[in-house]
């Protein structure tokens, strides 16, 4: 029997009452802080987006702060209070929870409940996220584009309430559990990054045994560049078929499935043009390109944004090769052609279109290509397997969860 289990067995052996929210505790709404009120010192501070993309369960310290003055006129969480994000853009999101454990009181933002109670408060941030939660949930929620939910609907979910020594072992088991996933999380990533590091000696290796003479990327076919049509124009956008590759969407992989779609009028009206593939796509204006410079093998006929130029290989150049070459020396290109002295960091086009790479006749291209196509899909079966474990680890602890959150319910 474990541990749980025993002190089921001594604390309440007839079951577990289950009670609302309302009964527990009390729902206040946060105020007056804005996304651009954040700073990185002052009083500790919550905005609710930030529930969405930075905690967890449970926070002891805080993201960002806000200055004293404005502190002093927003609502605030005190230690073990629960800090509820009310509004997201899909179901799972809404009512999206942290519990507050740090020792002082947290600033929190508009679009935020402060749950004030008298449970374990990490007990009550893990009841957010299982099923029974969910499923209460889901009949509260309002709203189309913005799903949100209130205070007055929280207060209705129930919840089973065990005794606090039951709720803290639980609380103990969960935390260690979170801890195996976070742990689990950065060996696979860390495998995976040396697979990458090891694909990309490996590419370096086999292009630097490349005999042959060079040849500029200007001289490799022709760069066609791109636009956005009109975002204003809906006929430009609004049942589109035709796809266009925004430059954000330029990956260090092949891309053969583009997002972005504009309809036939944009082609017609605007100077979009179609790039056949297989094309390479590179970017050549973006911030982005202070850290790396992304190329992409493009496999599907595409329109372009203005930001890029994609190379349409003229005979005898293979475009996989190109993008294989491409990525080998990219850190080298962008170190001596980025220029990022502006507000928005620029590929030189003198000092890129004149960058040399060695071009070997067309039938070693593509021997060269598929030497390096059957390490990269090692790699790329790594990338897909490592996330499926994790994924897998996370439904067991989902579902144990669950489990360990499910009581018999007391008869009155």
């Amino acid at each position: 029997m474990s541990r749980i289990d025993d002190l089921i067995t001594r604390l309440c052996p007839e079951g577990v009452e289950l009670r609302s929210l309302g009964d527990l505790g009390e729902f206040s709404r946060g105020n007056g802080l804005q996304k651009s009120d954040l700073t990185e010192i002052g009083t500790p501070a919550i905005h609710y987006g930030q529930i969405h993309t930075h905690y967890g369960t449970w926070a002891a310290e805080t993201k960002s702060c806000v200055s004293a003055a404005l502190a002093v006129k927003l609502r605030k969480a005190r230690p073990g209070d629960l800090v509820i994000a009310t509004t997201s853009e899909n179901n799972d999101g809404v009512a999206k929870a942290v519990a507050w454990v740090g020792d002082t009181e947290v600033a929190v933002s508009g679009d935020a409940y402060v749950y004030r109670h008298n449970l374990e408060p990490k007990y009550l941030a893990y009841f957010f996220q299982t099923e029974s939660f969910q499923d209460q949930k889901r009949g509260h929620i309002t709203g189309t584009k913005v799903r949100r939910v209130s205070g007055e609907s929280l207060a209705k979910i129930v919840i089973p309430v065990p005794p606090i020594e039951v709720q803290r072992e639980i609380v103990r088991v969960l935390d260690l559990f979170t801890a195996l996933e976070a742990e689990l999380e950065a060996e696979l990533e860390a495998e995976l990054e040396a697979r990458r590091r090891q694909y990309a000696h490996y590419r370096r290796v086999v292009l630097d045994q490349v005999r042959a003479d060079p040849v500029a990327l200007s001289g490799l076919g022709k760069w066609q560049g791109g636009v956005t049509p009109s975002k204003a124009n809906p006929a430009y956008w609004e049942s589109g078929s035709v796809p266009w590759l925004a430059s954000m969407d330029v990956s260090n992989t092949s891309t053969d499935e583009i997002r972005g779609r504009v309809t036939e009028l944009a082609l017609n009206e605007t100077p979009l043009r179609i790039v056949p593939a297989p094309s390479v796509a590179v970017v050549m204006r973006s911030n982005i390109l202070r850290r790396t410079l992304p190329v992409g093998l493009i496999k599907v006929d595409t329109t372009v944004n203005q930001d890029m130029r994609a190379l349409i290989p003229r005979e005898g150049v293979h475009a996989e090769y190109v993008f294989q070459a491409l990525q080998a020396e990219a850190e080298h290109i962008r170190s001596a052609c980025v220029r990022t002295d502006g507000s928005m960091a620029a590929v030189d086009s003198k000092g890129f279109f004149a960058w040399e790479i060695p071009l070997p006749p067309i039938a070693e291209q593509r021997r060269i290509t598929r030497q390096l196509r059957h390490f990269d899909d090692l790699v790329s079966d790594l990338s897909v397997g490592l996330p499926a474990e994790l994924k897998a680890r996370r439904q067991q602890y989902e579902y144990y969860r669950d489990k360990l959150l499910t009581f018999k319910e007391a008869v009155a």
